[in-house]
């Protein structure tokens, strides 16, 4: 089975009923249709992958470059291009388009996007430390306490846990079931949920 990659935008979250009753979260994805925009091949560029492009845009939203390196191909302008590695190009040709049509209800599949950004966020909700006693006299309720022993080794270890801005990265959540496919549409239902707001960019890759 060729391993299959997909780029697309979240929805939202609802929920379905099985045949038994029992409430299943799941997540909406609009997935594709990506076009193939570039193959790359363990003799030209010493490993295999193939460049997706999704979303069709005008020229306008796209820099020379970017124009160029599509117009190669003579590929339709496309807003967003992600590279995925590949066992094999052989599968695969230039301006070949994937949809959800690629998908099986039952699969597992990866999903990565860019979580919701918390801004500046303390050391309880940002690495879930306990706070200090409530108490009347203590002075260390939501402080850190120590961040280093004294003169030796004389500073603070990169890593360190403490404030800082929270969220906002790359996260990928693994082996997330596909419950139920809409092809018509490119919308697919998945058990669980995925990082990112309703409307971001999404990535997905077969198992």
């Amino acid at each position: 089975m060729v391993s299959i990659s997909l780029l697309g935008t979240k929805v939202g979250m609802t929920q379905i009923f099985n045949s038994t009753g029992s409430a299943i979260p799941v997540t909406v994805l609009q997935l594709g249709p990506c076009l193939i925009t570039q193959i790359k091949t363990t003799k030209s560029d010493g490993y295999n992958a193939i460049q997706l492009g999704y979303l069709k845009v005008s020229n306008k939203k796209l820099s020379k470059a970017e124009l160029g390196h599509l117009q190669k191909t003579n590929t339709t302008s496309l807003k967003y291009l992600k590279e995925y590695r590949v066992d094999s190009s052989k599968y695969f040709k230039i301006g070949q388009t994937l949809t959800t049509e690629n998908l099986k209800i039952g699969d597992f599949i990866d999903v990565s996007g860019k979580s919701i950004g918390k801004g500046f966020s303390g050391y309880q909700k940002r690495h879930h430390f306990s706070r200090g006693p409530m108490s009347h006299g203590s002075k260390n309720h939501r402080q850190p306490g120590s961040i280093g022993a004294g003169t030796t080794p004389g500073r603070v270890f990169p890593g360190k846990k403490m404030a800082g801005r929270m969220g906002g990265q790359k996260v990928t959540i693994k082996n997330l079931q596909i419950i139920d496919i809409h092809t018509q549409n490119h919308i697919i239902l998945i058990k669980g949920s995925v990082p990112g707001k309703p409307g971001s960019l999404i990535s997905i890759k077969t198992k």
